[in-house]
């Protein structure tokens, strides 16, 4: 089994909740909480759970793009953590993002060849005709044209900005890619070509990929292994497979129920989560998702659940993790959990 070619290991941040005229701290929002996960070189580790459970915010940790108030991550075996920012910059070659809006992200002042170009420059790969010779190869490579170089981002779709993206984190070679909801801006269509332009990127050219997403669909058709969070917090994480077909943590359970079925005569039936999210700022005590969960019993409300393997390889921080095994044990939960009537075809 290869080695983990980034390792993070309990990390935190914490926002500070400022109010009055002084801006007095007046509480703190709990964004990641103690997140721990391995991905190894040549994996895609899908990193899943709804708006404001901390996803997004993972990601920019690791990268340091925000600085994490505690924890470590390690690349390649080297703590990063805390590199000052002159040792980091030569680490940014190798470790790029691709962010989720293609419209705000790319500078609209700048052409598409001068993007491209300047993150060689930066980093000393090619200037002049070695450049722009290099420009045309990524354009090539995410399937736009070299004229394309010319132009600027308000002429192109959605689309063919996020393949811009794309290209501009491949400029300088990198081994790994925080890919932050890349498709959640696009069309259904255009989303499944650029999934699949990463698959056939990442086998050309041996790219690691933290995949950050909300679309549980999208997650199945890329993602090696798969980590849910909830608050701040991974609650499961096993391989795709297996966390798909045998998911042992009813908040897994609920998200996978709410997936779509392409077939009007296939009726699911869905898990309803009664109550509120609760608030990052205040979570609740014990669990977290103990507050919407259709198995919960007092002990979920004042103890933590540990991450715990349930499986080889599978993880789950549910106290009641083996009885998810048993079929049908949410629809035969009390009350906390309903069934939503089926949807009418058409």
């Amino acid at each position: 089994m290869p080695e983990p070619l980034l390792e993070v290991r309990d990390l935190i941040k914490h926002f500070p909740i400022r109010r009055g005229l002084f801006g007095r701290e007046a509480g703190q929002v709990r964004a990641v909480d103690g997140v721990s996960f391995d991905v190894r070189q040549g994996e895609v580790l899908g990193l899943v759970g709804e708006s404001g459970c901390g996803k997004t915010t993972t990601g920019r940790c690791i990268l340091r793009l925000i600085e994490p108030d505690s924890g470590t991550v390690r690349f390649d075996g080297r703590d990063i953590t805390r590199l000052p920012r002159r040792e980091l910059r030569p680490l940014r070659r190798q470790m790029q993002v691709i962010f989720q809006d293609p419209y705000s992200s790319l500078n609209p002042r700048l052409t598409v060849g001068s993007m491209l170009g300047e993150a060689l420059a930066i980093h000393g790969l090619a200037r002049g005709a070695k450049a722009r010779t290099r420009v045309a190869e990524l354009l090539d490579l995410v399937g736009l044209s070299p004229d394309h170089a010319r132009r600027y981002p308000h002429e192109f779709s959605g689309g063919q900005r996020q393949r811009i993206g794309v290209a501009r984190a491949l400029a300088v070679e990198p081994r790994l890619i925080v890919a932050d909801e890349p498709v959640s801006a696009l069309d259904v269509s255009i989303q499944a070509q650029i999934v699949n332009l990463l698959q056939e990127l990442q086998r050309k050219m041996g790219l690691t990929y933290l995949f950050v997403a909300h679309d549980l669909s999208v997650v199945e058709h890329i993602s090696d292994r798969v980590a849910v969070m909830v608050l701040g917090r991974i609650v499961e994480l096993a391989g795709a497979e297996a966390l798909y077909r045998a998911p042992r943590h009813p908040y897994t359970l609920s998200l996978l129920s709410a997936i779509p079925v392409p077939d009007p005569e296939r009726r699911r039936s869905r898990i309803v989560l009664k109550g509120d999210v609760p608030s990052p700022a205040h979570p609740p005590t014990g669990c977290h998702f103990h507050p919407r969960c259709p198995i919960a019993r007092e002990r979920c409300s004042r103890e933590e659940p540990a991450l715990r393997e349930v499986a080889p390889g599978h993880v789950s921080a549910c106290h009641f993790a083996e009885e998810l095994a048993e079929p049908g044990v949410l629809t035969r939960a009390p009350a906390v959990a309903s069934q939503a009537p089926p949807v009418p075809p058409g």
